[in-house]
């Protein structure tokens, strides 16, 4: 205890404490089974390729782009929902 320092009944102060490490995530978006083309607004996929942020796609998939599109098919899930309708 420092000179002028308190104690309060039933408050205890630890004296050691342990690093805490955060568990290691499982990274599933660089399997080669999910490379298709996805659809999203052209402002993300261009604020994307910029600032390096992650993007949603019209099917619900959160990535950054970094491939080109032209390479890959384009994804159902994206292809159905557009066709359905459904807006960006």
């Amino acid at each position: 205890m420092f000179a002028g320092e308190r104690t309060l009944p039933g408050v205890t102060t630890p004296t050691t404490t342990t690093p805490v490490q955060a568990p290691e995530r499982v990274d599933t978006d660089h399997g080669d089974h999910d490379r298709f083309a996805h659809y999203c607004r052209k402002a993300d996929i261009t604020r994307a390729l910029v600032t390096g942020e992650a993007i949603v796609a019209l099917c619900g998939k959160k990535w950054v782009p970094t491939r080109d599109p032209k390479r890959y098919p384009v994804c159902p899930t994206c292809a159905e929902r557009k066709a359905a309708g459904w807006k960006l």
